[in-house]
């Protein structure tokens, strides 16, 4: 069941009565969301408006507007008429509350608007990318950004997020994978739930939350080849063992909506598909929110090819159980003769209309649909959000090498060198809804604010530019180089999957002549992904992965590199050492010639079987011993202990993680899950035991007959620091 049940009699009662008096065109406003471009929800570039025009995405009157600035215009007249229930990207709260008025004071029933935006790691103060944030390993973390988006959102009249985004996703080249919680279906479930209880809180009309939408259901994150939107094939089992557990995770936590995704899922699209939205969520789950389309989803269901005409798209989305088309406009244009004509159900309208109000009634927008339009300059970008920013980028932060270079000292002379170190807007990431450049703190700009002495030279970029000459003369009296690498914001996110995800440019070019100049290399990547950076890897001193951290990208950074703060963060997704070896992720199963040194086994003939880094993979200022594994099974747990010894010299924070195997099984699984992990702090030379519960029923799986079972048997359990830990020990169920 959900935290907080969405249905309740009382408001039943009110939506039925609603209902009643709605006309059939005022139903169907009701499922009809509408935003600013073709695409929906964000803008796009002329030449991408002609590529659409020219692709047939696109009317020649469409693009005409378009160009002609006209856009789509404020449709209050429709408002006032009912045939509007939401809008996607405003993001001006004196356009919000004028809409709100139009529509509880101007049309003939009253009802508020809901106002969509992705805000997907916070509103104008700028998280990390959840794939950074992900990789703190923290609930704590994970709900308090969400909580700080949800409050600066809900100020600007916005109220409605179009996140979190909880796809597992396991194919680097695939742009999205920035969005999410990584490769690991059981800490993107505890991601997905932390989120929710941000942003929605414990009662969602509160002034201060916003309703949430987990997508992209389903399984979109296994684009084929990783392309964007791609198809996606697989078993069952494979769907109910990796991709739905988060899903179910948000749904528990209340979820007030889910979105579609864009994919076929072995070849029924999913806008189309009446098993994920009838049968998983209204019968199996309980499900009682709102089920959105993803942006034009509705109409592109003639691309995929199992429509014929638009009105048929309408048809075969709303009878599969889809709420609201957001954006392509096919409800509004077809659903009113599809009603008339018996191809739609009154009942199927109807529970679509209950849906929608359903959601604006839990919100509290009946009640509030204002909000004091001086609020956002008071909540925005203030200063506990930005403390609570620094401390989401410092815990996201991986050190993945460290030949001893690090921490720096502040008295040391430093070259800095690569574009990125004095790009700001790099620092936002993909998705940065209002994220202004002028907000963030680069990595010039962090360290500057150390008050260190520092010698700036570009050198280089991520699209080619390379100037060896300057490269060298800048760094010639320089103690230690600090190269900034990785890419650009623009190369992860949406519509950005790559077919090579290796350091772009000359960037290996020139970390290779600062190595043969002779000086300590430190490289700082930034990225929306897992690089494909074994060549790096082989030449610099230390690697500091920082991911795409947001408003305080560079004060972070520079703490870590300075010893002020020591790092904590762990991969949540593999790095593969070649782009071909995608997707590579570390809870494959072993195939009958598990993969190893032997030539006849599961592995690529030209590079070694281990990825880069692991898995659950990073290291510390101080280094940590584990001992004395000891698994015992009471009831229906599983409850694990270890000693975690602290043998560095600074205090530290390591996360213990652990890993379970099901040795024998009806069928094949895989060499290793997650299962638990836990935070634990210890001083220099510090002990401690931790324990580990982990509940029986999660050692499950969907077998032949698709039916979960926990079959009997031995498993093997790890405990320690990553993925490739080897202490293990065994357990009989």
């Amino acid at each position: 069941m959900s935290k907080y049940p969405l249905k309740k009699l009382e408001i039943e009662e009110k939506i039925t009565e609603l209902i009643n008096k709605m006309t059939l065109d005022e139903k169907i406003g009701q499922l009809n969301q509408l935003g600013p471009s073709p695409l929906g929800g964000f803008e796009i570039s002329l030449k991408e408006k002609k590529q659409m025009l020219e692709a047939g995405r696109i009317t020649k009157e469409e693009f005409e507007a378009e160009v002609s600035e006209m856009k789509w215009d404020d449709r209050e007249d429709d408002i006032r008429e009912g045939k509007i229930g939401s809008f996607l990207s405003i993001r001006d709260v004196k356009k919000v509350n004028r809409f709100q008025k139009i529509a509880t004071e101007e049309s003939r029933l009253g009802i508020p608007l809901l106002i969509g935006l992705d805000v997907v790691h916070g509103l104008r103060t700028i998280f990390p990318i959840p794939l950074a944030e992900s990789c703190a390993w923290d609930d704590e973390v994970y709900e308090k950004s969400a909580e700080i988006a949800a409050r600066e959102t809900a100020s600007m009249g916005i109220n409605w997020t179009f996140a979190p985004m909880v796809d597992i996703a396991r194919d680097a080249r695939w742009g999205r994978i920035a969005e999410g919680a990584g490769e690991d279906t059981y800490l993107t479930s505890r991601f997905a739930a932390a989120k929710v209880r941000g942003f929605q809180g414990k009662d969602l009309s509160a002034p201060d939350r916003i309703v949430a939408c987990a997508k992209h259901f389903a399984a979109y994150g296994a684009a084929e080849g990783g392309r964007d939107y791609n198809s996606a094939n697989m078993s069952l089992q494979t769907l109910w063992d990796t991709y739905m557990p988060p899903f179910k995770a948000a749904v528990d936590a209340g979820v007030a909506t889910i979105m579609g995704a864009f994919n076929d899922i072995n070849g029924i699209p999913c806008t189309t598909n009446p098993y994920l939205y009838n049968e998983v969520l209204r019968n199996m789950w309980d499900y009682d929110g709102m089920v959105v389309s993803d942006s034009c989803a509705v109409s592109e269901c003639l691309l995929h090819g199992n429509v014929e005409t638009r009105a048929d798209a309408a048809m075969e989305t709303i009878n599969a159980g889809l709420d609201m088309d957001m954006h392509s406009k096919c409800f509004i244009e077809n659903l009113k003769d599809l009603v008339l004509a018996g191809k739609v159900s009154t009942e199927t309208l109807d529970k679509a209309v209950r849906n929608v109000l359903r959601i604006k009634f839990a919100a509290g927008l009946f009640d509030h649909p204002f909000v004091d339009e001086a609020l956002p300059e008071k909540v925005l970008l203030c200063k506990e959000h930005r403390a609570a920013a620094l401390d989401a980028a410092l815990k996201s932060i991986v050190l993945l090498k460290n030949n001893g270079v690090l921490p720096l000292s502040k008295k040391a002379k430093i070259a800095v060198i690569g574009e990125l170190a004095e790009s700001r807007s790099d620092m936002l990431g993909t998705w940065a809804a209002m994220g202004q450049a002028e907000d963030c703190v680069s990595l010039l700009d962090g360290l500057k604010n150390q008050g260190c002495e520092i010698i700036y030279e570009r050198g280089f970029n991520v699209s080619g530019e390379f100037d060896g000459d300057a490269i060298l003369k800048a760094i010639a009296d320089a103690d230690v180089v600090i190269a900034a690498m990785g890419e650009t914001k623009d190369m992860s996110g949406e519509a950005s999957s790559l077919a090579d995800i290796g350091l772009h440019g000359r960037q290996n070019e020139a970390a290779k002549l600062i190595k043969a100049a002779g000086k300590p290399l430190v490289s700082v990547l930034f990225n929306g992904r897992p690089l494909a950076i074994e060549e790096l890897n082989d030449t610099a001193d230390a690697i500091v992965e920082a991911w795409h951290l947001g408003n305080e990208a560079g004060n972070a950074v520079t703490k870590v590199l300075f010893g002020d703060y020591n790092p904590t963060g762990r991969l949540t997704t593999t790095f593969p050492r070649h782009t071909g070896q995608c997707p590579l992720y570390y809870n494959h199963v072993p195939t009958g010639r598990p993969a190893s040194a032997v030539q006849h086994s599961c592995k690529y003939y030209d590079i070694p079987v281990e990825p880069v880094f692991p898995f659950g993979f990073g290291l510390s200022y101080t280094e940590y011993d584990y001992s004395d594994l000891k698994v015992r099974v009471l009831g229906d747990k599983i409850i694990a202990t270890v000693s975690v010894k602290n043998t560095g010299t600074v205090n530290g924070t390591e996360t213990v993680q652990l890993y379970v195997r099901d040795k024998v099984a009806s069928l094949v699984r895989p060499v290793k899950e997650l299962k638990g992990f836990k935070k634990v702090e210890l001083k220099a030379g510090e002990e401690k035991q931790v324990t580990i519960e982990v509940d029986k029923n999660t050692l499950g799986f969907y077998n032949a007959k698709m039916k979960y079972v926990v079959e009997p048997g031995s498993f093997t359990l790890w405990m320690g620091h990553d993925s490739s830990s080897s202490l293990c020990t065994e357990f009989t169920l």
